[in-house]
């Protein structure tokens, strides 16, 4: 009996991670009933070590086990970029409200209370396994569009990346590690602190190693996913074209630049790391020399020579 579906014909694999022997073999045996692969781990342990060695589509988490429970053992699983993605279904026998919340946060997509009914365990695995294959196309289509995008969980770690952005982050930082849960510290730095100030959505622009890099929220279809847009922006050739015709220095092409970008004096010292005062002489100078006197003036002349 095949309940999974797969259009490519293959068998879903389910890993199981409970400690109870009774418990195994009633879902064990319900899901090879309906076709599906079947994985076992008593503990969560060992559940981290089989996942090493073969990924699953699909995990089912006991909640409460000796040594590492469900909660750690998911937190660890969504700290690593290549499992992040798997969906997990928690098993509990606990009814408090704040058992099934704590699960969720944690990184579980769903939550069955024990003891199993296996027709309810069923529909919910097909559920979430039809889920995880939209996302993984989707994934797979922004892949092969050339997009930059960012996954990042709840609590601000790297959950996957397409391969266009992971090239930028190493480039960002070249001692970056692709496979790490974080994003490079400059970049992380740079997104608290640019949100706060940021009075609502919309592309940030800064200097980050080197490289002028636009970032920008984008709505996530996932739970707890906040998306991430992120490109280079080509800040060295605006800043040469505004110097060759403006008659600026490359220094003060750089402030015109940022001005341009709405960017207040504080932030433009800290992305060009001088001081707020060194920006207004800058500016004193870019008046004088574009014949302005405000910086909305002074905007419009780097648009229209950018432009030209």
């Amino acid at each position: 009996m095949n309940g999974a579906a797969r259009p490519d014909g293959a068998r879903d694999t389910i890993l199981v991670i409970d400690d109870h022997p009774d418990t195994l073999r009633l879902i064990v045996d319900a899901l090879e009933d309906h076709g599906m692969t079947v994985l076992v781990a008593r503990s969560g342990e060992a559940g981290l070590d089989l996942m090493r060695v073969a990924a699953p589509d699909l995990i089912l988490m006991d909640s409460m086990m000796p040594g590492l429970d469900g909660l750690e053992t998911t937190t660890r699983i969504k700290r690593d970029p290549s499992l992040a993605h798997i969906p997990i279904i928690f098993m509990t026998g606990l009814t408090a409200p704040e058992h099934a919340v704590a699960a969720l946060e944690t990184g579980g997509v769903d939550y069955v209370r024990k003891p199993i009914v296996v027709d309810e365990l069923i529909a919910r695995i097909r559920v979430h396994l039809a889920n995880a294959r939209s996302s993984q196309r989707a994934r797979l289509a922004l892949d092969k569009a050339g997009r930059s995008l960012i996954g990042l969980t709840h609590d601000g770690r790297l959950a996957w990346c397409t391969p266009q952005a992971e090239s930028l982050l190493k480039q960002i930082d070249p001692g970056w590690d692709g496979n790490a849960d974080r994003l490079p510290a400059q970049l992380e730095v740079a997104i608290l602190n640019l949100m706060r100030e940021a009075p609502r959505r919309g592309a940030l622009r800064l200097a980050l190693g080197g490289l002028g890099v636009e970032i920008e929220l984008s709505e996530s279809d996932r739970p707890l996913e906040r998306l991430l847009r992120i490109a280079e922006v080509d800040e060295a050739g605006k800043v040469r074209l505004l110097e060759a015709r403006s008659g600026l220095t490359r220094r003060e092409a750089e402030v015109l630049l940022w001005v341009s970008y709405g960017k207040t004096n504080r932030m433009i010292s800290a992305i060009l790391g001088i001081s707020p005062r060194t920006v207004n002489k800058h500016l004193d100078q870019i008046f004088r020399k574009l014949g302005v006197e405000t910086r909305a003036a002074a905007s419009a002349v780097a648009v229209r020579l950018l432009g030209d």
